[in-house]
């Protein structure tokens, strides 16, 4: 169901500010790419050596690890284009976090053409399998309509999904849009976040 009211001022602000700051934790992993309380660039050099040699032999944790120091330029320059090339080959292997991070720089156009369909493509492949913030991320594109078409049921229910798993700001989001929302399409899109299951489950 899509709702073409306009966006208030207030609620778009919202929704802008919740992005920024999804965006910026969107390359984060579970674990810090490198240890940067010190500022020690040989350490740094050598830890991207070493992730460089495992991401090389196949590992997609290594992979997403060493596109993770290529963002951030941590250990080795910054370029976005290697970042993309790094997520891509641990997304295609299915890993969750590298999707979500392929996601954002197409968001960005960082390392990539700006796309929102290739955004959303990478943000669903992280949420088929549970991922909080692309959840949050698709509440976001489904709230903008950017990459697919308005639609303030399907931006709730991802939304929700987000918050449920602790995201505060996904539940921020929520509660904004909810306000520009009837209770029957709040009451749908929560129907659909409960009824939502990853792929394969």
């Amino acid at each position: 169901m899509r709702n073409d009211q306009p966006l208030s001022p207030r609620f778009t602000r919202a929704l802008v500010l919740s992005l920024v700051c999804l965006t910026s934790s969107a390359c984060a992993d579970i674990t810090p790419a490198v240890d940067t309380s010190r500022n020690n660039r040989a350490e740094d050099e050598a830890t991207a050596k070493e992730v460089r040699k495992s991401a090389e032999e196949g590992d997609a944790s290594a992979q997403n690890r060493l596109g993770l120091l290529y963002d951030e330029g941590v250990g080795v320059p910054q370029d976005y284009r290697q970042a993309k090339e790094w997520f891509e080959k641990a997304a295609k292997q299915g890993h969750v976090g590298a999707q979500a991070n392929l996601g954002t720089l197409y968001l960005q156009g960082a390392g990539a053409p700006q796309s929102a369909q290739m955004a959303v493509f990478w943000f669903s492949r992280a949420a088929e399998q549970g991922d909080v913030l692309a959840f949050a991320k698709l509440g976001w594109m489904y709230a903008q309509g950017r990459g697919v078409l308005q639609d303030f049921i399907q931006a709730y229910m991802w939304y929700n999904l987000s918050a449920a798993q602790g995201e505060q700001r996904a539940a921020e989001a929520r509660d904004a849009l909810a306000k520009q929302m009837t209770p029957a399409q709040i009451a749908e899109a929560q129907q659909l976040a409960r009824e939502w299951k990853p792929r394969g489950k």
